[in-house]
């Protein structure tokens, strides 16, 4: 099949099993609930985990937490997103009565498309970090320290994974799932959990300026990640693609003042560089586009 072809018969894998109980109603109030749980989730786990802190270092944590400028509150940061993973497991169960499992696609194809389209993406970083040009203006700025960096990386790595893994299995799995078994139209069931996608990621407080391009720019990445999902018939490519550009983004070279906390290297600018982080966005949509393109050639049949 054509690496541009648009045919999204595979998606039925995935929306098959929604077709029992598609009403919007459904949907509906099984984001509320979704919210509701994962609050709830949260604050429990928040209450238990402050609980076990003096008191005088409670702020600290709270603020880095927040923040995600120490390895410490970016972990916990990133790991919070499995109770959001676990609120939309249990939704599915309740309000339509569906193997949350089924979310995922055949694991089968999951596996493998991770797989396959993760070697893709670390063949195209590896030529882009050999092409010019080599560097983003000024020199990087040292993050955290390599030899805890390495140390980190285990739980680095599979902390970026649940918090990319579970908002792919909201949005591109449970909401585009749940509408595609009502409505056939693509501009429905791609649109719609894209420009929810985008709406979480407007930021104004801290992007100032940026805020809705950088909304914008969530927006058709989800576009892309809902497009590449149907292609394939399971998470595994979208997974693969956000979990690369978050690493890349986190773990390697970050902004020094945006959940740097696990980041080797940080840029010479910061997201209160309004200027210099605008002139940057186009290269960070391009470096998206070329992911895309990529994860379709390495699942095409």
């Amino acid at each position: 099949m054509s690496v541009w072809s648009f045919d999204y018969a595979a998606h039925e894998t995935l929306v098959a099993p929604a077709r029992a109980r598609p009403e919007l109603w459904r949907l509906f109030f099984g984001i509320i609930l979704i919210a509701g749980m994962y609050l709830a989730f949260n604050q429990m786990f928040f209450d238990l985990l402050l609980s076990l802190f003096r008191e005088d270092n409670r702020n600290a944590l709270i603020t880095e937490i927040q923040s995600g400028n120490s390895p410490r509150g970016m972990l916990v940061l990133l790991y919070q997103f499995g109770f959001l993973a676990l609120a939309t497991g249990i939704t599915c169960l309740v309000m339509n009565r569906r193997d949350p499992v089924s979310i995922l696609g055949p694991w089968r194809n999951l596996r493998h498309q991770f797989v396959v389209v993760l070697i893709g993406l670390f063949a195209l970083s590896i030529a882009l970090w050999v092409l010019p040009p080599y560097t983003m203006g000024d020199a990087f700025e040292p993050g955290l320290a390599p030899q805890i960096w390495v140390m980190l990386l285990p739980l680095s790595l599979s902390a970026v994974l649940v918090q990319t893994a579970t908002e792919e299995y909201l949005f591109r799995g449970y909401i585009q799932q749940q509408l595609a078994a009502r409505f056939s139209s693509p501009w429905m069931w791609i649109v719609v959990p894209s420009a929810l996608f985008g709406l979480g990621h407007y930021l104004p407080n801290s992007a100032g300026d940026n805020a809705l391009t950088i909304a914008l720019w969530a927006c058709l990445f989800g576009v892309l990640m809902a497009d590449i999902t149907a292609r394939a018939g399971s998470l595994g490519p979208a997974i693969a693609i956000h979990f690369a550009n978050n690493a890349s983004a986190m773990l390697l070279v970050g902004l020094p003042d945006d959940m740097s906390g696990l980041a080797l290297y940080h840029t010479p600018f910061g997201m209160a560089d309004e200027e210099a982080l605008a002139a940057w966005l186009p290269v960070d949509f391009g470096l998206m586009l070329v992911s895309w393109l990529t994860a379709r050639v390495a699942i095409r049949r």
